[in-house]
Order: structure tokens, then C-alpha cells, then sequence
């Protein structure tokens, strides 16, 4: 969020120690001293007991759930939301391999000019259409 900037990994299958290994490469990415807020939706690597008990032997973490049935507020899902609409759905790949060099290189490209996210939403409801 401060930066703009995001870390990928990809893995062969969702899983909480693939996620929390992922969680571990972060403290290569970040400034030790440094706290690391991490935005979680409900998923099952998410919320798996391996995930939770990792969390907890990790103070450096704070973590914020989203709520359930919300994606609005996940960078994660709003950052590939883009990508998604621009080239995968409709594209054309010759492999696995193929369409995630082409993710990776999409993301490379954003952190050469990554920005910080800013929040704008200030509580106020929507007006009714």
C-alpha cells in the first residue's frame, strides 16, 4: 500500500504453507523493524489453523480480515482486475508457463511506476441510483 509496489509468487496450488511461505519471503522484501500489514479475505489458506498459528508466531504482522462477500476492498482482487480485463480473459496463451510470464512482466511494468495506493472512500453511503 505505501509503495504502490507488488510481490507476486506463483504456486502450483493454494495452500496455507504456500501461503505462509510467501508471507516468509516478504521479510526478504521489507526493512527489517518494519510492520507489515497484511489484508486477508476469508480464503481457506487463509484461515487454516497452519496460517493462524503462523500469524501468531509473527508479531510483525497485523493483519485485517476483510468481510465475508466483500472483495471491494482487496487490493489483491482490484489490482488483477486490470490484467484480467485488458488481456486474460480474451487472450490467447500457447502454455501455463506462457500466461504467467506474461502476469509477472504485466507486474514488473506496474512497480516501474508504482505509486502508493490512496484510500478516497470516506464512509459516507452512495446515493441511491
Amino acid at each position: 500500500m505505501r509503495t504502490g509496489e507488488v510481490l507476486i509468487e506463483v504456486i502450483a496450488r493454494d495452500s496455507a504453507s504456500a501461503f505462509t511461505a510467501f508471507l516468509a519471503q516478504l521479510d526478504q522484501a521489507i526493512a527489517p523493524g518494519k510492520a507489515i500489514y497484511v489484508v486477508l479475505d476469508n480464503g481457506s489458506s487463509h484461515t487454516a489453523k497452519h496460517t493462524k498459528a503462523w500469524l501468531a508466531e509473527h508479531p510483525r504482522r497485523h493483519v485485517r480480515w476483510t468481510p465475508p462477500q466483500a472483495s471491494c476492498p482487496n487490493q489483491v482482487e482490484l489490482f488483477f482486475s486490470a490484467p484480467t480485463r485488458r488481456g486474460v480473459r480474451h487472450g490467447n496463451f500457447t502454455s501455463r508457463d506462457d500466461l504467467i510470464e506474461k502476469l509477472e512482466a504485466y507486474v514488473i511494468g506496474h512497480d516501474e511506476s508504482a505509486k502508493p495506493y490512496r484510500w478516497t472512500y470516506e464512509g459516507t453511503p452512495l446515493n441511491a441510483a
